[in-house]
């Protein structure tokens, strides 16, 4: 609605310099209810977004299995829909909508910015603690008020692991009605539940 793209180019506003967004799908997979849906939110969301040379900032990149298998495999993309930023170190498995996407708004705006707007103070840790790869799983849901924090934090962590050139982290927002059995993997009673390297740490904000 025009209501909703008012509010969308309001959010999105302050963005600086283009973003690559990569929406991975799959045309012959008949039980993926979600990807029609996610590619059009990805392009809805990138004609609210500013304009430079009559060009959106978010620049969207549809990749089809059955078309660019290649992409899948250089992201590491196995689900579909999934939407990725940064070479897949942030991504959504499964669609950002409902309130993932705040979310999706704000990583895309600070993306943009070039800053995570985390503190000093936590960048500084992340220097000093962020050894070895991780891999964080944050299960969601699109009706839950507070999960869109805790994506936000996991993704501009990894955001600033890149910026220091280690890019050691991956953040992935799960979206557990899509995803059943991750969700039942980590025995998800509530959200948003933080799994890191696969195992269990955190229950809520």
């Amino acid at each position: 609605t025009d209501d909703v793209k008012e509010a969308l180019k309001d959010a999105l506003k302050d963005m600086k310099n283009p973003v690559d967004v990569y929406v991975f799908i799959d045309s012959n997979d008949k039980a993926c209810n979600y990807c029609s849906l996610t590619e059009k939110l990805m392009n809805f969301v990138s004609d609210a977004t500013p304009k430079v040379d009559g060009k959106s900032l978010l620049n969207v990149n549809v990749i089809d299995k059955s078309k660019d298998p290649g992409l899948f495999a250089e992201f590491n993309v196995s689900r579909v829909p999934t939407v990725a930023f940064m070479k897949g170190f942030i991504r959504w498995t499964g669609a950002p909508v409902g309130e993932e996407i705040r979310a999706l708004v704000e990583t895309i705006v600070r993306l943009s910015q070039g800053d995570s707007g985390l503190s000093s103070e936590t960048v500084s840790a992340l220097k000093e603690k962020l050894n070895g790869k991780v891999r964080v799983e944050v299960i969601v849901t699109p009706s839950c008020p507070y999960c869109p924090y805790a994506a936000l934090l996991s993704h501009m962590i990894a955001y600033e692991a890149c910026k220091m050139d280690k890019c050691n982290v991956i953040s992935e927002v799960v979206e557990a009605y899509e995803n059943q059995d991750i969700a039942e993997k980590y025995q998800v009673m509530s959200v948003p539940t933080l799994a890191v390297n696969e195992s269990v740490e955190f229950i809520g904000v």
